[in-house]
């Protein structure tokens, strides 16, 4: 079966995530954009995809399979030969498997109710119980460095590189050493930095489309 993809994405969305790890992974994919102003992703098209109207989201064969983490799992999976996941009997499949549901678990829960200012609550009925506990287990993990998972630069690198980088961006985890060497490593891979470029490239095509349907 091919490994071909098709990549449903945004620019400057979570999709930048899943378009960093498709360049890292060296993986064949045929690009569907999205235009979230537009407000492209509410149509009957993509909501057969995604009835949530997110992205990013694939399809890949009969497959479908929308959010970041799943997407992430999926794809490094699907291109293992790219040495981007444990093996299932490697001893680091497991904390992989941890950073990278934590993401999603624990992070994004926590710095939504940040950015919101929204408390926690009581510790037994928050999913993630506060935002400090979060950023600390964070910052304790990568202190053991260079990487997440230690010396071994993986998937979830990816994932965790380009969202700490976005939330120091908008200040919703301390502007720390700890995050921001984190951060710097991984974004100055050139794989990572030639996403990035995408991402603005698509971006600003976007944006000239607008304003010339506009004029």
């Amino acid at each position: 079966m091919s490994r071909r993809i098709t990549f449903f994405y945004a620019p400057h969305s979570r999709a930048a995530c899943t378009l960093a790890l498709l360049e890292t992974l060296g993986a064949d994919y045929d690009l569907h954009p999205l235009d979230l102003i537009e407000g492209t992703q509410r149509r009957p098209d993509y909501l057969a995809v995604n009835p949530l109207g997110k992205v990013p989201a694939i399809r890949h064969g009969d497959a479908v399979v929308t959010e970041q983490v799943a997407i992430l799992i999926y794809l490094a999976d699907l291109y293992a030969d790219r040495g981007l996941t444990p093996a299932l009997d490697d001893p680091l499949r497991g904390p992989y498997l941890r950073w990278a549901v934590f993401y999603a678990a624990c992070f994004e829960p926590a710095i939504t109710d940040r950015s919101r200012g929204v408390a926690a609550g009581p510790a037994m009925s928050s999913p993630y119980g506060d935002y400090d506990a979060v950023v600390e287990a964070i910052a304790t993990q990568l202190s053991k460095g260079p990487y997440m998972l230690g010396e071994r630069f993986t998937a979830v690198d990816v994932l965790w590189g380009t969202a700490l980088r976005w939330a120091l961006a908008f200040k919703l985890v301390p502007d720390e050493p700890v995050f921001r060497d984190y951060v710097d490593r991984v974004t100055s891979r050139p794989e990572i930095q030639r996403a990035t470029a995408l991402d603005t490239e698509h971006a600003a095509a976007q944006a000239a489309r607008r304003e010339a349907a506009t004029a």
